[in-house]
């Protein structure tokens, strides 16, 4: 453990890591807002019928048609975006440069452990950004393009409503996908136990689909049935992975 350092020291050192977290997000940044083609393709590919997923249930008819409504809006989504892919291309590159400024104050053991953690939760953070992305999202878009509550109103929905609907998803799966790696750090702790997740498994099983029925909120079985799975199988890897860690708790008692 390197306690060296002075308090003024390790201030300098965090901020040459801002320094150098600024730049690369910058650079990333400027690297997607230059590949604006490339960038609003993958974007709105869920807008169009031959997106992977509305072929697999065969609603490759659809097509959702944007419309923008401000002077400054479609730059400003832009930049937003630019920002969000250029974050997300450079956040291994930030996870190295953060470690680097921690790992020092951490004993051998728990640099293994956080790497451990790190890793496993940019990695399901990226799992759930990929499945709204290619199954949840377009769903959800699908749905609610094409509901109305009349048929003489048209829907005429803004780039800016799903621009944020898709951002708003993308952080929220990505949380979500987080519950195995939280559900190991609590039964670490000992605060969770495989027992009640198995009691609860029922409870667990309406809650997501209520919250998968929310989410998605279609009166379409084999969509809630998709958007729910995903969620479910987190709950049940989660009680493998909490009744592994308990065990070994015992063990290493």
């Amino acid at each position: 453990m390197n306690t060296d350092q002075t308090f003024w020291g390790h201030l300098d050192v965090l901020r040459g890591c801002i320094l150098r977290i600024l730049v690369a997000v910058i650079i990333g940044s400027i690297a997607a807002f230059c590949m604006k083609d490339w960038l609003f393709g993958l974007i709105f590919a869920p807008c169009n019928g031959d997106f992977i997923i509305y072929k697999l249930i065969n609603a490759d008819d659809f097509h959702l048609h944007l419309i923008n409504t401000g002077l400054t809006e479609q730059m400003m989504i832009h930049l937003k975006m630019a920002l969000c892919i250029g974050i997300i291309a450079v956040s291994p590159y930030i996870i190295v440069v953060l470690y680097g400024f921690i790992s020092p104050a951490l004993y051998d053991n728990e640099k293994r452990r956080t790497i451990r953690v790190v890793l496993s939760a940019y990695i399901m953070f990226l799992v759930g950004v990929t499945i709204n992305y290619l199954i949840i999202f377009p769903l959800t878009v699908r749905f609610l393009g094409t509901y109305q509550i009349s048929n003489s109103i048209d829907n005429m929905l803004t780039i800016s409503s799903y621009i944020d609907t898709l951002l708003m998803m993308t952080l929220l799966f990505g949380i979500i996908f987080e519950i195995p790696v939280l559900s190991w750090i609590l039964a670490r702790l000992r605060l969770l136990k495989a027992d009640w997740m198995t009691h609860y498994r029922r409870h667990a099983i309406i809650a997501i689909l209520i919250i998968a029925a929310i989410i998605t909120p279609t009166a379409d079985v084999l969509t809630l049935l998709i958007v729910s799975l995903p969620i479910w199988l987190l709950y049940e890897a989660s009680i493998f992975i909490v009744l592994k860690t308990s065990k070994h708790n015992v063990t290493k008692n």
